[in-house]
């Protein structure tokens, strides 16, 4: 998926607060920007978003009316999916994103993995994710707790009730 630039983001956040379909019109009366744009811009950023895929369009008596394609929640995992998908270590990447997220994003990341039937604390029975989580101190991690011992095993902490082992080598 395409990058938002500044005023397309603008654009999207007028599409995405509002209730329904807007005319171009409608869209710049709302854009808060620090500078006023004329009609003919915002109708020319409305079309490079339409051709992007973030913007619907559809037709109303003589004007076009718009709407964001998808939410704003949609958008944003979609990026993510596809910031992931550059990573060499996808493990890892993900390994590193739940260390940085707080706890309340972590249960919200544990309930919604629920209906799945998987814990995302069960990540490191994953033996390229627990390696990742034990192999890398850098890794700011709900996964791991330190280890003393530089050559014994880490121990990689799944929540309060289990702990699981991981041999130096992660294997």
């Amino acid at each position: 998926m395409a990058r938002l630039g500044d005023l397309e983001r603008s654009v999207m956040d007028v599409l995405w607060s509002s209730e329904g379909w807007l005319t171009a019109r409608e869209v710049a009366a709302r854009l808060d920007h620090e500078r006023d744009l004329a009609y003919t811009t915002v109708l020319t950023v409305l079309e490079r978003l339409e051709r992007k895929g973030f913007v619907r369009r559809q037709r109303a008596a003589r004007a076009h009316r718009y709407a964001a394609s998808d939410s704003r929640e949609a958008v944003v995992a979609e990026a993510m999916m596809e910031a992931l998908g550059t990573a060499d270590d996808r493990g890892s990447a993900l390994v590193r994103f739940v260390g940085s997220v707080s706890a309340e994003e972590a249960e919200i990341l544990r309930r919604a993995l629920e209906p799945l039937g998987a814990d995302p604390m069960d990540a490191v029975g994953d033996p390229d994710l627990a390696a990742a989580a034990a192999a890398d101190p850098s890794i700011p991690s709900p996964l791991r707790t330190a280890t003393d011992e530089p050559d014994g095993p880490a121990a990689v902490s799944t929540d309060s009730d289990r702990t699981v082992q991981i041999p130096p080598d992660g294997r």
